[in-house]
């Protein structure tokens, strides 16, 4: 999934917290970071092709906003992967148990 690989940069997650509130201008994103404006434009390029965000022209502004249908992609994964981790911790669990019955062990 590209959108975990582009959420490993610190720099790309600490533009994705930031747009978490409100959408902000590429000029504003830079100015948190010490790093050139044309650098931050690429992790938002990155950001962009992960579709984690979007961008809308207003005059001579590019606003960056979250793009939810990313993250709800990114959360139907994680679902499935917790559902297949579920099952094999409750087997472990009852497993485990049987296990204490079998010692006389109570929990």
């Amino acid at each position: 999934m590209y959108a975990l690989t582009a959420l490993a940069d610190p720099t790309r997650q600490r533009i994705v917290e930031m747009l978490a509130s409100h959408e902000l201008p590429m000029g504003e994103i830079a100015s948190k970071f010490d790093m050139s404006p044309p650098a931050i434009s690429q992790h938002l390029k990155v950001l962009r092709d992960a579709k984690l965000v979007t961008v809308r022209a207003d005059a001579q502004k590019r606003l960056y906003s979250l793009n939810k249908d990313g993250f709800e992609e990114m959360d139907e994964w994680l679902q499935r992967i917790r559902r297949y981790w579920n099952k094999r911790l409750d087997a472990l669990e009852k497993l485990l148990r049987e296990d204490d019955k079998a010692a006389g062990r109570k929990k």
